[in-house]
């Protein structure tokens, strides 16, 4: 039987990493285990475009090599679609990851796409709580812009990032970004957070 046969039987979350990079490191990442590939579809040109902006200001580079990427869940399956759907065992993984942040405290927190943006809300106990269908590319875009607008270096700052951009890497127009590359737009808007408070965050590559 071939490797590709085998591999048909492997459960996902057997085959993809929960977590890697180092909890004391001060930006993370938070996916959905259902969506890997946003590591490098959105992360890594987003990545491209703050170490561009970085290093045309400051003349220096972000260390990424540990980074913390985690997945909201271990498993899969147990990723909800509905409001109500939010079963004990997602109930669980919000306590746990509850308990990793509150005691290493990062100070970017970036997620992906609905799901995660969602499962941090819950983690820090916002409300109202919402269904991930509410978080579509537009209400989204919105809680970026409040991110950015309310940074504060002495705190946790949660960072939402779609999950799927379109080819064209064009973001929707009713956001007033006039068209701009989404990759160009996030990643300068989060540089300039990080050069603001460059002196506060032990990433920089010696």
């Amino acid at each position: 039987m071939s490797s590709l046969t085998l591999n048909k039987y492997i459960p996902l979350e057997k085959t993809i990493k929960r977590e890697s990079g180092e909890r004391n490191y001060p930006i993370w990442l938070i996916v959905n285990p259902k969506h890997p590939a946003v590591r490098h579809n959105i992360w890594t040109p987003a990545l491209a475009e703050i170490q561009d902006k970085v290093y045309r200001e400051i003349h220096t580079r972000i260390d990424t090599g540990d980074i913390y990427i985690r997945n909201a869940v271990s498993d899969c399956r147990i990723v909800p679609n509905t409001l109500n759907w939010w079963g004990a065992e997602v109930a669980k993984e919000i306590e746990a990851f509850r308990e990793i942040v509150l005691e290493h405290k990062p100070k970017i927190l970036i997620s992906f796409g609905a799901f995660p943006f969602e499962f941090l809300r819950r983690v820090y106990e916002i409300k109202p709580e919402k269904g991930p269908k509410y978080w579509g590319t537009s209400n989204l875009g919105d809680e970026f812009g409040k991110a950015i607008e309310n940074f504060d270096i002495n705190k946790t700052n949660r960072i939402p990032l779609l999950r799927r951009v379109i080819s064209s890497g064009k973001f929707i127009e009713d956001h007033n970004y006039y068209g701009e590359n989404y990759f160009n737009y996030v990643g300068k808007k989060i540089a300039e957070k990080i050069i603001e408070n460059k002196d506060s965050l032990k990433i920089w590559i010696e």
